[in-house]
């Protein structure tokens, strides 16, 4: 059994009556305490059933946000520890802690379903204070502690914050990160706590220390500009989109109600709109409002400030209504909020529109790292497995994700169902199993998106070099692999069957998955989102049982297992072999033609080598087909430059990578994005906006920009003499009318870089940076090769086409 917070006992507020999801205020609990004059130290310990905020005389305890996270609670809850000696004094003490239903009972996902968890916020604390003598004094949460309902009248993560200033009493010294609650009692009395026992709340073996960076305010925005677009409103304009709040000094005169719209876009008549972050239920069809909406009440009070912590946005404008005369929008601020990771890469080149290509894909993930990779951070807000499979590899060249991918990674596992299958979003409401919904039940394993249980880890392990993350998914890799290979096996795809009835399917077949849902490569331009479990998506399935069977097979090799590696490596052949006789036609050419098809089967190997540059050039061929514009999905879009110019067609991919319009990366600068859009039309040429303008997936080609422009690359499958950068191929790739380029890398061995540009007589030069423990094979494009050791390195090649 976990020893964390082992004097603590969990309290629940006194919530006689539980208002409607979205609508729940936070609640207070509180305890008085009496200590010596002599502590020498003092650790505080807390976690909850909801998010909590800890106040020790009055002082915040740390600057964490959303504590204790978010996790697959019944299996993973994390305890947070803080010191906090400086904040205790002689005599009485009083510790009060703001509790709120987070993600544990709040609205949450696509279809905003609340208690997902549970149906009770609970609250578990322990400090533990050493005095003069070495004594411990221990005070827990029990059954002295009191409660009732705060300040914050209602906090929910989807639909907002409300706070009502004037249900707080002043008190000298406070400041805006004081709870400043009234002690002394008044019109909202306290009431005994609740005592909780059974069930999840006796589990204490699921109590963990956190691993990942906690989330933070990470960065405070001056706002680009403020409009006044009707008496009474304000819309400010941050600047660019965000993950966060906004925090306001200027509340009004007591009783002001001002009220706060977050959206990302403006309509005709300068005000918010939501219209393109409103979901729907699945089932019945119904629009679901947007939220994203707060509320603040004045108490007139000087040095109140609304800074609403229990909640966040995905946001660029925030339309204020309810404005008073003489309000003054000079000290509003945007907080930026997410997982306060470190950043490890910069990249910069001659074309200043592929630097703001670089800029809104950071912001984009920056906006979606709150605790857990998101796909967006207003509509749902929901750890999708696909999302965060396409684009782990990109961010690690961005941020340091290497204990953030960890924590997610527990949770996958500890959410994966008994038969292997993975949810569609981690940490999931359900856990390990159904949830009763069709949809959702239905879409768990689907290719592509379950394959993150192998894809992250495998990604992690090539730019850390830590066995460790291997070793601790390989069962999870292992389950997932068996599970995608039963279901393989398990049936015929009813149109096939109908195509070819023989009396026994093909060899091949059992490695043919081309039974249950997938969502397919999902939103390619021009093709409409009809999640069908009727769909035949067997091309795009196969490819995936084939990858991650071939990479677990590679990660049970590392790791000594070779009866694991033998079973995956024969799954692995299998799925090659199927897909290659079910789809592959003349050399190079597929029966399914799209540009995901073989943007895929390059950038997985599916193609024989001998037919992998003819595959290319009928890619290419697409491309131009299309108007020069590439034609991926969610999928397939990261992998499609590489794809291109690993075999002859580099031209091609700079020619995509530079087109304008619609669809294309520029496209979205054209339109204004300050990130990056879920579909290539997020804004339209008549100004339509549809769906999310802040979903990082379509981001992956910044790889593109480190790995082939500046040339910094990993092996593939490298070994463990080469992952985490003991080893690093240098070949940069000029093209495009790029007059230089660089980009920089903090690896764990230490900083690494390549820069090149032409000189005044039209020479390459490149000037590379190797960390100590790393060798480096430089590759210019002359066709020269050299080696490098640790340190700088400046090389030349001849004119271009000379």
């Amino acid at each position: 059994m976990s020893t964390l917070l082992a004097g603590a006992a969990w309290i629940r507020p006194h919530e006689p009556v539980v208002a409607e999801p979205g609508r729940r205020p936070a609640h207070v609990l509180a305890a008085e305490f009496e200590l010596g004059d002599d502590v020498r130290a003092a650790s505080l310990g807390v976690t909850a059933h909801g998010i909590v905020e800890v106040f020790l005389n009055g002082g915040r305890v740390g600057s964490d946000e959303l504590v204790p996270g978010f996790t697959s609670y019944r299996k993973r809850l994390q305890v947070f520890t803080y010191p906090v000696g400086e904040r205790l004094r002689p005599g009485r003490n009083r510790i009060e802690v703001l509790l709120s239903d987070g993600w544990f009972r709040g609205r949450h996902g696509f279809e905003r379903r609340a208690d997902g968890f549970g149906a009770e916020t609970a609250l578990l604390l322990q400090l533990d204070v050493v005095d003069g003598t070495g004594e411990h004094v221990a005070v827990a949460t029990g059954a002295g502690w009191r409660s009732r309902p705060s300040h914050i009248t209602r906090a929910d993560l989807m639909d907002g914050q409300a706070v009502d200033f004037r249900l707080l009493r002043e008190r000298d010294g406070a400041t805006g990160d004081d709870l400043a609650s009234d002690p002394d009692g008044g019109a909202r009395p306290w009431h005994p706590v609740a005592l909780a026992s059974g069930g999840l709340y006796d589990d204490r073996d699921r109590l963990v220390v956190p691993v990942a960076e906690p989330v933070r305010r990470v960065e405070t925005l001056v706002p680009a500009s403020v409009t006044r677009p009707r008496p009474g409103t304000a819309v400010i304009d941050v600047g660019r989109n965000i993950n966060g709040w906004l925090r306001l000094d200027d509340l009004g005169p007591r009783g002001t109600h001002l009220t706060l719209t977050h959206g990302e876009v403006l309509d005709a008549d300068g005000l918010v709109s939501t219209e393109n972050l409103r979901a729907f239920v699945f089932a019945t069809g119904e629009r679901l409002p947007a939220g994203q909406v707060d509320e603040v009440i004045s108490a007139g009070r000087a040095g109140d400030v609304f800074e609403p912590r229990h909640t966040t946005h995905g946001f660029r404008y925030v339309q204020v209504d309810g404005v008073p005369d003489g309000w003054d929008a000079a000290g509003v601020r945007a907080v930026v909020v997410h997982t306060d990771l470190r950043a490890v890469g910069e990249f910069a080149c001659s074309d200043e529109r592929l630097d703001a290509l670089h800029e809104i894909g950071r912001w984009s993930f920056r906006g979606n790292a709150c605790d857990i990779p998101t796909d967006c951070p207003q509509r749902e807000r929901s750890g999708f497995t696909g999302d965060w499979q396409v684009f782990v590899g990109t961010a690690a060249l961005l941020s340091d994700v290497h204990r953030f991918s960890q924590k997610w990674l527990a949770d996958l596992a500890a959410d994966q169902w008994p038969d292997g299958r993975v949810p569609t979003v981690i940490p999931n409401p359900a856990g390990d199993g159904p949830s009763g919904v069709v949809f959702e039940d239905l879409s768990a394993g689907s290719a592509g998106w379950g394959d993150a249980a192998v894809l992250v880890p495998w990604e992690l392990w090539r730019s850390s070099g830590d066995l460790e993350v291997l070793r601790r998914q390989l069962p999870s890799m292992l389950r997932w692999v068996r599970y995608a290979a039963s279901a393989a096996a398990a049936t015929r795809h009813p149109d096939r069957a109908a195509a070819r009835p023989e009396p026994a399917p093909a060899p091949w077949e059992p490695y043919l998955w081309d039974s249950g849902f997938h969502f397919g490569e999902w939103l390619e331009p021009g093709v409409p989102p009809r999640p069908d479990p009727s769909a035949d998506h067997s091309i795009v399935a196969t490819a995936f049982l084939h990858r991650s069977a071939h990479l677990a097979a590679a990660s049970a090799e590392l790791l000594g297992e070779a009866d694991v590696a033998a079973e995956c490596a024969r799954i692995a052949e299998g799925a090659l072999d199927a897909w290659r006789r079910e789809f592959a036609t003349a050399p190079g050419r597929l029966a399914i033609e799209s540009q995901a098809n073989y943007a895929r089967g390059l950038a997985f190997g599916l193609f024989p080598p001998a037919d992998r540059d003819a595959a290319a050039a009928r890619l290419a061929e697409l491309i131009a087909e299309n108007g020069g514009h590439l034609g991926t999905g969610f999928l397939s879009t990261g992998q499609l430059l590489p794809a291109l110019a690993d075999h002859g067609q580099a031209d091609a991919a700079y020619r995509t990578l530079l087109s304008t319009g619609e669809p294309s990366w520029l496209g979205m600068l054209e339109h204004g994005a300050t990130t990056v859009w879920e579909w290539w039309d997020g804004i339209g040429d008549d100004g339509t906006v549809r769906g999310s303008l802040n979903h990082y997936s379509k981001a992956a080609v910044l790889s593109f920009l480190y790995t082939h422009v500046a040339g910094i690359r990993l092996d593939a499958e490298p070994g463990s003499d080469a992952a985490g950068y003991r080893r690093v191929r240098i070949a940069p790739l000029p093209g495009g009318g790029l007059d230089w380029a660089r980009a920089s890398l903090e690896t764990p061995l230490g900083s690494l870089s390549s820069a090149w540009t032409f000189d005044d007589a039209g020479r390459f030069r490149l000037e590379v940076e190797v960390p100590d423990g790393c060798v480096a094979s430089v590759e210019l494009p002359d066709g020269t090769r050299h080696a490098a050791a640790s340190g700088r390195h400046v090389f030349e090649a001849a004119l271009l086409g000379a």
